[in-house]
C-alpha cells in the first residue's frame, strides 16, 4: 500500500528550498494540502495577501519565512486559524528586528509582514508551546547577519520534529549544533541537493491501527525508512505490544497481526504527540485501559484533541478521564453506537483518520466531513476501499 510522503519533511525542504539561491529538485513531494498550499505560496511570492487556509504548518514557517524575505505581504487562514496562537514567535521575530503587525486580534493572524534583514541575538523561546516556532527560526536563522542562539526554556515538546529540522539544515550545508538546551546556527547558505521525501510515518500509524484490530491480518507498506528522520516511526514500538509485528522489506514495511496480551498502556507522547488519537482509539477497540500523558500541545492543534477525544467517545458510551496534558480510561465499557451516529471531524484531519477504523468493531459508523483528510492523507478512503471497507457507510 503505497504511503502518503512526509509532509512534515516536505514542508521544510520547501522552505530550505526557497531561501536557497539555486532551485533544486524535491521528488515525491506531499500531495496533502499543507504542503500544497505551502508550495503554491513559495512559487508566487509577489502576491499581496496569503490565505493558507487550516494550514498550521504553513502560518508558522511563512511568517518566518516573510520576515526576512524583502516585500510587504498579509498572512491570513481559516477561522480557526485565526484562534490559533503565534504571538511567542512573533516576538522573538520582532526581537530579531522583524516588522509584523496584528491586523486583528492581538496574538493571533492575520498578520502584516514587512520582509527585510534581520539581526541575529541570542534569544529565548519557551519548549512547552510548539516545536513548528523553533523549526519556523531555525530555517531562516543562517540568514541573519551572523551566527544565531537559540535557548529553549522550560519541558521541549515534540523534540524529534525539531532534530528533523536540524539534520535536514544540516543535510544541505549549513552548521547546526544543539547542546543541552541551546542551538547554535551558523551564518551561511543552503546548498542545493535533489531530495527524495520519505513516506508518512504519521499515515502509517493508522494502517497499524487497522492491522491491530483485524485478526490474521498483513499489510506492506511502500515509502517507509527504518532511519528516518520522522519520530512518529516509534509506532512500531508502540503497537507491538497492542498486536502488531513489524518487519521492514526493500521497499518499506511489512505489518502483520500477532496475538496480544497487553492488560494496560501507558505512555508519554511529548515527541509523538500526532500519534496519540490513533493509540486512543485503538485501545479502546480492544478494550485495554491506558494513560496516555505528554499531550501539552494538542489543545492548539486543528481542533482542541483532547476535547475532542473526549466529547466523541462519550458519545459512544466511553468516559474518559482528562487533564490539559492526559487522557485516561479504565476500561470495562462497551462501545454503544446510536442510529445513524456521526463522529465530528472539527476540521481536524486526525479525528477523520483515527476513527474510521473503529467501524471495523463497530459496524456502525459515519464519519462527518470525510474530505477533510486531504489535509494530509488525500486518498485515504479510496486506499480503505481498496482492502474492503465499504466507504458508503463512512461518508
Amino acid at each position: 500500500m503505497p504511503l502518503p510522503a512526509s509532509k512534515s519533511i516536505a514542508n521544510r525542504v520547501l522552505i530550505i528550498r526557497a531561501l536557497c539561491n539555486e532551485r533544486f529538485k524535491v521528488k515525491n513531494l506531499s500531495e496533502g494540502n499543507d504542503t500544497k498550499v505551502l508550495n503554491a505560496s513559495l512559487i508566487d511570492i509577489s502576491k499581496d495577501i496569503f490565505d493558507i487556509g487550516a494550514a498550521g504548518t504553513a502560518m508558522r514557517f511563512l511568517t518566518s519565512f516573510f520576515s526576512v524575505t524583502p516585500g510587504e505581504r498579509i498572512l491570513t487562514g481559516s477561522e480557526r486559524m485565526k484562534q490559533r496562537p503565534i504571538n511567542e514567535l512573533v516576538n522573538i521575530l520582532r526581537e530579531l528586528g522583524a516588522k509584523i503587525e496584528y491586523l486583528e486580534k492581538e496574538g493571533y493572524p492575520p498578520l502584516k509582514i514587512e520582509g527585510q534583514n534581520l539581526n541575529s541575538k541570542s534569544v529565548k523561546i519557551k519548549g512547552n508551546i510548539s516545536s513548528q516556532y523553533i523549526s519556523a527560526l531555525l530555517m531562516i536563522a543562517p540568514y541573519l547577519n551572523k551566527d544565531f542562539i537559540l535557548e529553549i526554556e522550560d519541558k521541549i515538546l515534540s523534540k524529534d520534529y525539531i532534530w528533523m529540522t536540524i539534520k535536514l539544515m544540516q543535510e544541505f550545508g549549513i552548521e547546526v549544533k544543539w547542546e543541552g538546551n541551546i542551538i547554535y546556527v551558523k551564518k551561511g547558505e543552503y546548498q542545493p541537493k535533489e531530495l527524495i521525501v520519505e513516506g508518512d510515518w504519521s499515515s502509517a500509524s493508522y494502517w497499524y491501527e487497522i492491522i491491530s484490530l483485524s485478526e490474521n491480518s498483513m499489510i506492506e507498506l511502500t515509502g517507509l525508512k527504518k532511519n528516518s528522520l520522522q519520530g512518529d516511526s516509534v509506532l512500531t514500538e508502540l503497537f507491538k505490544p497492542l498486536g502488531v509485528d513489524s518487519a521492514f522489506t526493500n521497499f518499506g514495511i511489512r505489518i502483520k497481526n500477532i496475538p496480544t496480551t497487553c492488560k494496560y498502556f501507558e505512555y508519554d507522547f511529548t515527541d509523538c504527540p500526532d500519534l496519540a488519537q490513533t493509540i486512543a482509539v485503538t485501545l479502546v477497540a480492544k478494550n485495554i485501559p491506558f494513560k496516555l500523558t505528554g499531550l501539552d500541545n494538542l489543545s492548539i492543534k486543528e481542533t482542541d484533541r483532547i476535547k475532542a477525544l473526549v466529547v466523541e467517545f462519550e458519545k459512544l458510551g466511553i468516559y474518559f478521564e482528562s487533564t490539559l496534558t492526559t487522557i485516561s480510561w479504565e476500561g470495562n465499557e462497551s462501545i454503544k453506537i446510536p442510529e445513524n451516529h456521526f463522529v465530528e471531524t472539527y476540521d481536524d484531519h486526525r479525528m477523520a483518520l483515527a476513527f474510521a477504523p473503529l467501524s471495523i468493531v463497530t459496524k456502525n459508523l459515519v464519519i462527518k466531513d470525510p474530505d477533510v483528510v486531504a489535509k494530509s492523507y488525500p486518498n485515504y478512503w479510496k486506499n480503505l476501499e481498496e482492502i474492503g471497507f465499504d466507504i458508503s457507510n463512512l461518508r
